[in-house]
């Protein structure tokens, strides 16, 4: 028979406990991977140019993040509501200071179109 709801668990592995058979796995792999480290980087010697940047692209995922595309309009999304907040907040001196900086933003970004037109 199921627990009632609510209540408290009992018994089984405390919350964060790694699984055994996990942790086991985890430790076999090390090891097999620390002893196979010369054979593996003989191996990445032996790879064709493209192989081995394939190889070194895929080996990096494991230890820098990917970087998100940000584009030009959610770029100045985020900085006209990062200039909004301000707004609500500031001295008057400082929204003419905000409010003429947007204004430049805006004429930059004209420029920009239209020199790519």
């Amino acid at each position: 028979m199921a627990r009632p709801k609510g209540t408290p668990k009992t018994g089984g592995r405390a919350k964060g406990t790694p699984n055994k058979t996990t942790k086991e796995v985890k430790e076999w792999l090390n090891v097999l991977l620390d002893g196979g480290r010369g054979r593996f980087e003989q191996a990445l010697l032996n790879l064709s140019a493209e192989d081995y940047v394939k190889t070194y692209m895929g080996l990096l995922n494991y230890v820098a993040p990917k970087m998100q595309a940000v584009s030009l309009q959610a770029s100045l999304a985020a900085e006209y509501s990062n200039l909004e907040k301000l707004l609500d907040k500031a001295p008057d001196k400082v929204i003419d200071a905000i409010a003429d900086k947007i204004l430049e933003m805006q004429r930059r970004s004209k420029d920009e179109q239209q020199e790519l037109s």
